[in-house]
């Protein structure tokens, strides 16, 4: 064997991050390299043994056959199974099932939540999350469990906060704020990606996928998708079109083919309080 395992580990990402390089295609950019433990959205990644100045070409640990200097190694670890979940937490346990859907149930009465608008533009807010909140002043032990409940209303883009008590079944603070854009709800992302797709400036996204699979592009499920709110404070040069994100709702999108290669959609913005796309850079 040529090559200290350090230099063969060494020269392998050489390869892995060269062959990263984006190549051009119709008007996105599609990565035929699929990097190593992110082929797939759900997919564990890889684990290596460390290559210390002992370890041999197989991993072993100065060439000891599994068996280190504190014994033989441990066999597989067996998962204990969690306990059942009940209806209502103590203390500061996490909100259960359960108590997620009343939070969502008591922040949503009507006739307000009827009133706002969701990401892909339907009836209803958009759910961004809920939490336990913090116990009250003198009420660290023995006292009701609240859930902070934040929506998004497109409608007026505006983000609402509505504290709801648990134990009472009210709404006991909510408020509304401006110009506050928390990360990216999963459900918000995939409407981006709709609108992309809907979009003229998706055609070099369908392209691209196409290329790489053979298939046509018709459906947001045929894509794992990640991302997050488009910050122009973070940006050098704003297009006009998005002169309002901060104000509106925008995001931007990383995008592969499932268990495939990756399609560059970073510039590609999505304002999804106008629902329009415009390309950056």
């Amino acid at each position: 064997m040529g090559g200290s395992v350090y230099e063969i580990v060494r020269r392998h990402l050489g390869k892995v991050v060269a062959g990263a390089a984006m190549a051009v295609t119709g008007t996105a950019v599609a990565v035929a390299v699929t990097l190593p433990g992110s082929a797939g959205a759900d997919e564990a990644p890889r684990r290596t043994a460390a290559a210390g100045p002992d370890a041999t070409a197989s991993g072993d640990p100065a060439g000891q056959g599994g068996q280190g200097a504190a014994g033989p190694a441990p066999g597989p670890a067996a998962l204990a199974s969690a306990p059942p979940e009940g209806e209502r937490g103590v203390g500061t346990d996490p909100l259960t099932d359960g108590e997620l859907k009343r939070a969502e149930a008591l922040a949503l009465t009507p006739p307000a939540a009827a009133d706002r608008r969701n990401a892909a533009g339907g009836r209803g807010p958009q759910r961004l999350g809920t939490e336990l909140a913090d116990p009250r002043p003198g009420e660290e032990t023995g006292g009701p469990r609240r859930a902070v409940v934040r929506l998004y209303d497109y409608g007026r883009d505006e983000l609402v906060t509505t504290t709801v008590n648990l134990d009472t079944g009210k709404v006991e603070q909510s408020g509304a704020q401006r110009g506050v854009q928390p990360s990216a709800h999963p459900e918000e992302l995939r409407a981006a990606l709709r609108l992309i797709l809907d979009s003229p400036l998706g055609k070099g996204v369908k392209e691209d996928y196409k290329d790489a699979t053979g298939k046509e592009l018709t459906s947001t499920d045929q894509l794992w998708f990640n991302g997050d709110v488009y910050r122009t404070y973070r940006e050098r040069n704003v297009p006009a079109p998005l002169a309002r994100c901060g104000e509106h709702r925008c995001v931007r999108l990383v995008t592969k083919v499932l268990n495939g290669a990756w399609i560059d959609t970073r510039d590609l913005i999505v304002d999804l309080s106008a629902r329009t796309v415009t390309r950056v850079g």
